[in-house]
């Protein structure tokens, strides 16, 4: 694992929407191109932690705040924010802009969490712009995983579920009724400046609790404290499950648009958030893939990212023995 590096360089681009997205990039300017992709939706990047992933004299490392969230601009619970345009395609289509910008031609994808349901449609969209891919704590955010989150994990937590389920049926008339699911009233009561405050803590509690196995036990992720990220966070996680990720149809049935892709995918056994089933039925549709199973990990740990710096490393041997073998000149 490479130290973290201050980035580079890095800029806010406006999209052709007018949205304001920030980006940033370590490494090696003519390094393999590597675009990171964070988790959430409405994560960040943070303290640019992702970079230690990669080794700096063989990657050119990219990442961005995805729209709505971190250091782009507004935010997602921000009125001047279109949320209703907030989508994966416009993700994606974030993401060709970025490429461009920035004049590459392929990169790597490195997906963690929600970003793994994004490179992979991404790539969907896009076969020929990826050089290989890194997949840590897979998810596709079909419906089935969403439900699983918001409700099925209540099975495990049953106490923590009732407080949770509670707020929305305190809260939301049509979720008392049993009209909507709960996803889609959390999605409402987080876009409410009313009730957005308290929705925003139930919310973060629960996440605090289902990741809470295979990391510890419970602890409060410093995060919440910074009002900003948590609105975001919240509401773009909820407005993104309540529509099964705008992944229309969904990621596993289109797997072989990128079945020639290397991939290795990295999940943990004790992943209770996100359960291993998702990681290992895209692995059987993707010939291309190898799947890495941790058993001690959950939704991340040492061992899933140890994994993660061992995957890009191979990569970047693969693609330099490639490069030599065709001619081509680089790192």
């Amino acid at each position: 694992m490479s130290p973290p590096a201050v980035p580079r360089i890095h800029g806010l681009l406006t999209a052709s929407d007018g949205q304001h997205l920030q980006w940033e990039e370590s490494g090696h300017p003519d390094g393999v191109p590597a675009l990171y992709l964070h988790g959430g939706p409405g994560g960040g990047l943070g303290q640019g932690g992702y970079v230690s992933r990669f080794d700096p004299d063989r990657y050119r490392v990219i990442g961005l705040d995805q729209r709505g969230c971190g250091r782009s601009l507004p935010l997602a619970h921000d009125p001047s924010h279109d949320l209703v345009a907030n989508t994966t395609p416009r993700l994606i289509a974030d993401l060709e802009e970025l490429r461009t910008h920035l004049g590459i031609d392929a990169w790597v994808l490195n997906g963690v969490s929600w970003g793994s349901t994004l490179a992979i449609a991404y790539a969907q969209a896009h076969p020929e712009r990826v050089l290989g891919m890194v997949l840590f704590a897979v998810t596709t955010t079909s419906r089935t995983e969403v439900a699983w989150l918001t409700e099925g994990v209540g099975m495990i937590f049953p106490e923590e579920w009732e407080r949770y389920a509670t707020f929305a049926e305190t809260h939301d008339p049509a979720y008392r009724r049993r009209e909507s699911r709960l996803v889609e009233a959390y999605a409402r009561l987080l876009r409410d400046p009313a009730t957005r405050e308290e929705a925003s803590q139930a919310w973060a509690r629960w996440e605090d609790v289902h990741v809470s196995i295979g990391a510890g036990g419970f602890a409060p992720d410093p995060r919440w404290r910074d009002a900003d990220f948590r609105h975001a966070f919240t509401v773009l996680t909820s407005h993104y499950w309540a529509h099964d990720g705008f992944c229309d149809p969904p990621l596993l049935a289109r797997v072989e648009r990128i079945a020639h892709i290397r991939a290795v995918l990295i999940h943990g056994r004790r992943d209770i958030s996100g359960p291993v089933r998702t990681a290992w039925e895209l692995h059987r549709r993707w010939p291309a893939s190898r799947l890495v199973i941790d058993e001690g990990d959950g939704h991340g740990g040492d061992g899933m990212a140890a994994a993660w710096t061992g995957a890009n490393d191979e990569l970047a041997r693969i693609l330099r023995a490639a490069n030599r073998r065709s001619g081509a000149t680089g790192r």
